[in-house]
């Protein structure tokens, strides 16, 4: 009887939702400054809004201020809208490109990968988005969470054939 050898890392990682919205397009290096335009416009918005600010991160979780939990709220419901306006009216990129929005099955990992998610950023008042913002404003200690954030990733990708998925 012969055996047949299946590769199942095909099927796992097409799970994943790692790069599946990835464009075909080429476009000349200098299209990527709307880029560095819209990151700085962010970052702005960010510091005006208060949601770099470590105090209110610290305020958030002492569970002393509504501000953040307001914040993210609405993130939550104009992400919501936005992605029933995708799906409702088959909305496709600027470059003409279709959306294709994969659901993923949920699993265990998600919840112990939220909790450390949740835990860094209680210890270090920053999440991956502000840490920029943080090192703008002159947080220059905030480059060590950045380093951090960098090293886990790293270390992620090299234990992350034996993490649960």
């Amino acid at each position: 009887m012969q055996s047949i050898e299946t590769n199942t890392d095909l099927e796992v990682r097409s799970l994943d939702s790692i790069c599946i919205n990835t464009s075909e397009l080429v476009h000349p290096w200098w299209y990527n400054f709307k880029y560095l335009l819209y990151g700085t416009l962010f970052g702005i918005i960010l510091t005006k809004s208060e949601v770099i600010s470590w105090f209110r991160i610290q305020e958030m979780f002492r569970l002393e201020s509504f501000h953040m939990y307001g914040v993210i709220g609405s993130a939550i419901l104009v992400g919501v809208i936005s992605v029933f306006i995708i799906k409702r009216f088959d909305i496709k990129t600027i470059y003409g490109e279709k959306v294709d929005l994969h659901s993923t099955p949920f699993n265990k990992g998600q919840v112990i990968g939220g909790l450390c998610f949740g835990f860094g950023w209680a210890l270090t008042g920053a999440c991956p988005g502000p840490l920029f913002a943080q090192i703008g404003t002159g947080a220059t200690v905030t480059i060590i969470t950045l380093l951090s954030a960098i090293s886990g990733t790293w270390v992620y990708g090299l234990v992350r054939e034996k993490l649960p998925h």
